[in-house]
């Protein structure tokens, strides 16, 4: 079956796109779509490109926030004195997702639109609190992901930028699986004025926060607190690479070395 490819020009043309083509897929980047097709696990009928949409780029500092445009790239975040400067822990995030060629075309919309189980940036998301934003409503992180690469985005629903709050600390760690650089597991902490937040990735089905952990850094903000906390692995992945035993015991060793950083 061919495949049409679409680049429109505008956030209400490509969600129009979406709207009409319920096969179809838009492009973000590309990183995890393509090879989904060549691989034949995705079979859309339109590919609609967010690539020359203007409004979904930029940087910037609003308020007590951070606000990123859907289609910043990794590398772009990771490069950006903004970020830098106002939550270094998202740029060392995002420097760290991949290699370099999918930090190049890889975004940031695209990565929360497909939720992988393993990706990086759900963890940022749900342990800064942020919000993000589409072409219809705002989305508050901790009801944006909803399962294995589902998320709460509805049909023509198109993701324009994410709003995370610049907290007093945060810190980010992962144990990469070496041949995909994907988080074994990803564990993202932060303090601020939505409190003591600890959301971990790769551990099971879909990205969640570790509330016993948050309950002790609250109490103390230490790595002995972070790592003294035991979480159960009923509800973790277990596969070729770790077993859901192993992965329960990195959850609280990987958010103390986000502490301490």
């Amino acid at each position: 079956m061919s495949m049409a490819y679409h680049r429109p020009s505008s956030i209400a043309d490509a969600s129009s796109l979406a709207a009409a083509h319920s096969d179809g897929r838009l492009l973000a980047g590309g990183q995890s779509l393509l090879p989904a097709i060549r691989l034949g696990l995705s079979d859309p009928t339109d590919l609609i490109d967010l690539g020359r949409i203007p409004e979904l780029k930029g940087i910037h500092e609003e308020g007590e926030s951070l606000r990123i445009g859907a289609m910043c790239t990794h590398a772009e975040v990771a490069s950006s004195d903004t970020v830098k400067r106002l939550i270094p822990a998202l740029a060392h995030l995002a420097e760290h997702i991949g290699d370099r060629a999918v930090r190049n075309r890889g975004t940031l919309g695209g990565s929360l639109a497909n939720n992988d189980p393993a990706a990086c940036y759900p963890a940022a998301v749900l342990g800064l609190g942020a919000t993000i934003h589409t072409n219809h409503r705002d989305i508050a992180g901790d009801d944006f992901f909803t399962g294995v690469y589902s998320t709460a985005l509805e049909e023509g629903e198109v993701i324009t930028s994410v709003s995370f709050p610049v907290p007093k600390a945060a810190g980010w760690q992962k144990f990469k699986q070496p041949a995909s650089r994907f988080s074994m597991v990803g564990v993202f902490v932060s303090k601020g004025s939505q409190g003591v937040r600890v959301a971990v990735t790769g551990a099971a089905a879909c990205v969640f926060r570790a509330t016993a952990i948050e309950a002790a850094l609250d109490a103390d903000w230490s790595q002995a607190a972070a790592k003294s906390v035991q979480i159960d692995d009923a509800d973790l992945n277990s596969d070729l690479h770790a077993s859901a035993a192993y992965r329960a015991h990195l959850i609280p060793v990987l958010a103390a070395r986000a502490v301490a950083a």
